[in-house]
């Protein structure tokens, strides 16, 4: 026969309810486990953040988990994260070494980004007796970040990198076309007679003539490709594993699909095109410099044959 618990005395009253107040308050999803992986306490938060309906998971009643295995809790949370395998190996290591700590982020299939930190608990004697798991959603914090980085690497108006980041990303790219011995080819684009569109029709006029002209642009490229504005109306295309035959075919692409755009501006009709250079790195090239200014002699010559062109720089 169990002995009786003694009552508890109004110390442990108002510890035990100071701790439920805790947990409740807590932003963050709460789980404590002890050493045998039998769960604890958690806060109500916990099925917030996971994304689990508290009456899922069976033996838990209204909602309370305290004496079930961790691993009907897991379960339920496991085929919701996008890569379950790296979760539940990571989970697994951490009940193996007590010593371990954790502070990482992990992403579900619902586009939400969770951040997680998990420690020991230690008794006397550094005894471990379980383990408290923390979680957050940090998904608009993530996307915040996401669009700063945007602002920061990209032009505003028309979404092509700024001419920073396109340098940088260019300065990468050569450097792996070196290392492998692939093509690396360039196309350099700046739309013709640009000025008379903002001096006639205004700078809103212009922009949008901007941003329609990148959109097209985009379109028509590979994932691999780089897209950047360098200038007012002047943009370049990186184009790695290329070679002069695809780039001038892709710049011709370009072209011609810059010469299909229409606009209406005041009951006025509005044309625009482009010429373009292209030029493809060399074996004695130092730098990038001497590829941009192959493309940019390509680009000028198209101008002076008429605009509207493609020319190729060797």
């Amino acid at each position: 026969m169990t002995p009786a618990q003694p009552p508890a005395t109004p110390e442990r009253k108002f510890e035990r309810s100071l701790v439920e107040e805790i947990l409740e308050a807590s932003p963050d999803g709460i789980l404590v486990v002890d050493d045998q992986g039998m769960i604890t306490c958690h806060n109500q938060r916990l099925f917030e953040v996971l994304g689990i309906p508290p009456g899922s998971i069976s033996g838990g009643e209204d909602g309370d988990l305290a004496g079930l295995d961790d691993q009907h809790l897991l379960a339920q949370a496991l085929w919701r994260f996008r890569e379950p395998e790296a979760f539940l190996e990571r989970v697994e290591s951490l009940y193996a070494d007590p010593d371990l700590e954790d502070h990482s982020e992990l992403e579900y299939r619902d586009g939400r980004t969770l951040e997680r930190h998990s420690k020991a608990l230690w008794g006397e004697g550094r005894r471990y007796v379980g383990r408290v798991w923390f979680f957050r959603d940090i998904t608009a914090r993530k996307r915040a970040e996401h669009a700063l980085e945007q602002l920061a690497r990209h032009d505003p108006l028309t979404g092509a990198a700024n001419r920073r980041h396109f340098f940088e990303r260019a300065a990468e790219e050569l450097a792996r076309a070196r290392r492998h011995g692939v093509a690396l080819s360039l196309v350099m684009l700046d739309l013709d007679h640009f000025k008379r569109i903002n001096d006639h029709w205004g700078h809103a006029a212009g922009d949008r003539v901007l941003q329609a002209f990148a959109a097209g642009v985009r379109s028509l490229l590979r994932r691999e490709d780089l897209f950047g504005r360098i200038g007012g109306e002047e943009f370049v295309v990186l184009l790695p594993a290329t070679d002069p035959e695809g780039a001038l075919q892709l710049a011709e692409r370009l072209r011609q699909h810059t010469e299909g755009l229409e606009f209406a501006e005041n009951g006025e009709r509005v044309s625009v095109t482009t010429s373009a250079g292209v030029a493809t790195l060399e074996a004695g090239d130092a730098s990038l410099d001497a590829l941009l200014q192959r493309a940019d002699e390509a680009l000028y010559a198209a101008k002076r044959a008429g605009r509207n062109r493609s020319f190729c720089q060797a």
